[in-house]
């Protein structure tokens, strides 16, 4: 009988209010990988220096400061600046499960982050980059994967399940700009209405006002406000049935909408997250859970959970560390 050693990911906690030294360390670490993804789909058409400068201005102004300050800080070449816009990126593709649990005086957002282990960054970001402060989840050396801000707004994403692929941005940069700009549920669903992605997405946000909203996005159709409080790997409808299959994005959507039905509190709603056949564990393939997330707009926290274990994070207190989880 053969046995596999288990997979281990280190998640660092990072605070750094103003991006310096250690987002730069962080950058370098992970570069020659985003560098040989980046430069491996040259067959594609890559948007030039000067696409990718326009293209911030125009949709993103107020993101242009920050983009530029991470571009000398990368060293100032033209694939870093042009990688770090991310605008109009190679296709990527991701599973995820998102649940907001509404009771009657606070939402609360839940969301399994199902990837393969070898491509997690594993940081959560804590910055002060613009107007407030913003703890996240890191993709791409500056996107988000999901996170809150010091408003209360709090959103996770997952891939929506289509394989269009247009003119627009990485998804994980629209959360980013979200999460530094946006100080309710309304702003936040009308930034994703209005900026232009690659790939399809649904967005899951709530505030500290209770508001909660699923959003649709897309590249080639207007985005869309959902009344589920569930969502995995399809959106209306499965329109890939393929991954739909592979992922068992209808199982795990149709779980979480019973759970959410008869959840006496949201603890059964985080129970739920690392039950099958919502929690998967496939990672001798490449593909499984990684963490669980939720936030509580009301009290400012990010928690971060593994079977057995938890990280709890809060806006204003905020502790740096490291964290080895097997898998």
């Amino acid at each position: 009988m053969t046995f596999m050693a288990p997979i281990q990911i280190n998640f660092s906690a990072i605070a750094e209010a103003q991006a310096g030294p250690r987002w730069q360390a962080l950058f370098h670490y992970h570069w020659p990988a985003y560098r040989s993804w980046f430069l491996r789909s040259m067959g594609m058409h890559h948007p030039s220096y000067v696409e990718c400068r326009r293209a911030l201005r125009e949709h993103m102004p107020e993101l242009v400061p920050t983009w530029e300050r991470l571009t000398a800080l990368s060293g100032g070449g033209d694939v870093e600046a042009r990688f770090l816009s991310l605008w109009c990126p190679p296709p990527y593709i991701a599973g995820c499960s998102q649940a907001i649990w509404q009771g009657d005086d606070e939402a609360i957002l839940y969301r399994n982050y199902d990837y393969a282990p070898a491509l997690l960054e594993g940081a959560q970001l804590n910055t002060h980059w613009n107007q407030q402060e913003v703890i996240a989840m890191s993709d791409c050396l500056w996107g988000v994967l999901d996170g809150i801000n010091a408003s209360g707004v709090a959103l996770s994403l997952s891939f929506g399940g289509r394989q269009e692929v247009g003119v627009g941005f990485g998804i994980p940069l629209v959360m980013r700009y979200v999460l530094e700009f946006a100080s309710s549920t309304q702003e936040a669903v009308a930034m994703l209405r209005r900026l232009p992605v690659h790939m399809t997405y649904s967005v899951a946000v709530c505030d500290r006002n209770n508001e909660a909203m699923m959003v649709f996005v897309a590249p080639d159709r207007a985005a869309e406000i959902s009344p589920s409080r569930a969502v995995a790997n399809h959106q209306q409808e499965v329109e890939w049935p393929r991954h739909a299959a592979a992922t068992r994005s209808l199982e795990r959507e149709n779980s979480l909408r019973r759970t959410l039905t008869y959840a006496a509190g949201p603890d059964d709603v985080g129970l739920a997250m690392f039950r099958e056949p919502v929690f998967q564990d496939s990672y001798s393939r490449g593909y499984g859970t990684l963490y669980t997330a939720r936030y509580r707009p009301q009290d400012l926290s990010a928690t971060i959970m593994w079977r057995g274990e938890s990280w709890r994070q809060q806006i204003g207190n905020f502790v740096e560390g490291n964290k080895i989880v097997s898998f």
